[in-house]
C-alpha cells in the first residue's frame, strides 16, 4: 500500500510517497481502507518535530480519516466489514490502509460523503466541546471567534449561530471575512485594518464578548484579552501563530473572567463519554442537514506536501481533503 512517509524531521517537502507493508490488524483495533484523510495544523507541527507528539520514524502524518471497514479485531462489535466509518489517529492517517482503535471509529450517517467524514470529528468536536461544555455558551451571549475562517474557526462560527450566540468573527483578509458571513457571522471584524478591542466594543455597545474563541495565540491573544467582557470565558484551543501567549493575570481577576483551555484529543483518554456525548449531537445535526462543512480544496495522496505548506502558509479556508483512493 502507498503512504506519506516523514523519515526525518524538515518541512513538507521532504515528505515521500512509498510502498510500506499492510497493517496487521490487532485486538480492540480496526483495519480502514482510507478514502479521504483531513489535513490539521498539527500534521504541519508532527513533521517538523513542533509537536507535543513525536513518533518513531519513519511514519505517517494523518489524524483523521473516512474510508470502508475492512478488518475489525478481536472484540470489536460496534462496526462490522464494509461498513462507512471515521476514524481518528494520533498519527498515520496519509496511508491507503489504517489501524484505528477501536473507540476511535465512528460510524458515518449515510448521507455523509467520504470527503465531509474525513474532516468532521476533530474541528466540530473540538469546537461543540469548547463552546458547550466548556465555555458553557448560551444563547444570546456574544461569541468573538479568531480565526473565523480557519478549521476550527469556522465550525465555531457555525454551532457558535446553532446555539444562538451572537457572533463576530474576526479575520485578516476580506476574503476569510466574507466565508465567516457565508456562515452568518453577525459582525465582521478584519483585525489587520482595525483595532480589535475598539471594533469588538462597538459591535457589543460596550458590553464586550462573553466568550472568545482563540486558536490562534500570539500577538492576537495579546489584543483580544481586553476583549473578554464581565464574567466571561476565554477559550484557549491553539496557537497557530507560532507563539504560546503569557498572560498578565490582573487582567482575569479585574473582569472575574476565567481563561479555560480545550484539547479536544484528550478527551478520549481522561473523559471520553463526553466526546461520545458530543459526537452524537453534531452527527445528528449533520444528518439533518444543520452543519455544512466548507472544503476549500482537494488533493491526491501524492500532492499531500503541497497541501501541508499551503496550511502552514495560512493559504487555507476552511478544511483540506486529501483523496487517498
Amino acid at each position: 500500500m502507498k503512504a506519506v512517509l516523514c523519515r526525518r524531521f524538515g518541512l513538507p517537502e521532504d515528505l515521500t510517497i512509498e510502498d510500506i507493508p499492510s497493517p496487521v490488524v490487532g485486538p480492540g483495533e480496526v483495519k480502514i481502507a482510507v478514502k479521504a484523510a483531513g489535513l490539521n495544523f498539527p500534521d504541519v507541527l508532527i513533521v517538523q518535530g513542533l509537536y507535543q507528539l513525536k513518533p518513531t520514524f519513519p511514519f505517517s502524518p494523518g489524524l483523521e480519516i473516512a474510508g470502508d471497514v475492512l478488518e475489525v479485531g478481536e472484540g470489536v462489535e460496534h462496526v462490522a466489514v464494509g461498513q462507512r466509518v471515521m476514524g481518528i489517529v494520533n498519527y498515520g492517517g496519509f496511508a491507503e490502509e489504517v489501524l484505528v482503535p477501536a473507540g476511535m471509529v465512528i460510524p458515518m450517517p449515510d448521507n455523509m460523503p467520504y470527503e465531509h467524514g474525513a474532516i468532521f470529528p476533530i474541528v466540530y468536536g473540538t469546537s461543540h466541546i469548547a463552546l458547550s461544555h466548556r465555555a458553557q455558551l448560551q444563547a444570546g451571549e456574544t461569541l468573538l471567534v479568531l480565526g473565523a475562517a480557519g478549521g476550527v474557526g469556522l465550525t465555531a462560527v457555525e454551532l457558535g449561530k446553532l446555539m444562538g450566540a451572537n457572533v463576530i468573527a474576526c479575520a485578516s483578509t476580506r476574503e476569510k471575512l466574507a466565508l465567516a458571513e457565508q456562515y452568518q457571522a453577525d459582525h465582521l471584524i478584519n483585525y489587520i485594518k482595525e483595532d480589535l478591542r475598539d471594533a469588538v466594543k462597538d459591535a457589543t455597545n460596550g458590553h464586550y464578548a462573553d466568550v472568545i474563541y482563540d486558536p490562534v495565540g500570539g500577538a492576537l491573544f495579546d489584543e483580544a484579552i481586553r476583549c473578554v467582557a464581565w464574567e466571561g470565558r476565554y477559550l484557549v484551543i491553539g496557537f497557530a501563530s507560532g507563539r504560546i501567549p503569557e498572560l498578565p493575570t490582573n487582567r482575569v481577576l479585574l473582569k472575574n473572567s476565567s481563561l479555560v483551555g480545550m484539547f479536544w484529543g484528550a478527551y478520549a483518554v481522561n473523559d471520553p463519554a463526553v466526546m461520545v456525548r458530543s459526537l452524537d449531537i453534531l452527527l445528528g445535526w449533520y444528518a439533518e442537514g444543520r452543519l455544512v462543512p466548507h472544503i476549500s480544496a482537494t488533493y491526491p495522496l501524492e500532492q499531500a506536501a503541497v497541501a501541508l505548506t499551503a496550511m502552514m502558509n495560512r493559504q487555507t479556508m476552511g478544511k483540506m481533503v486529501l483523496r487517498i483512493s
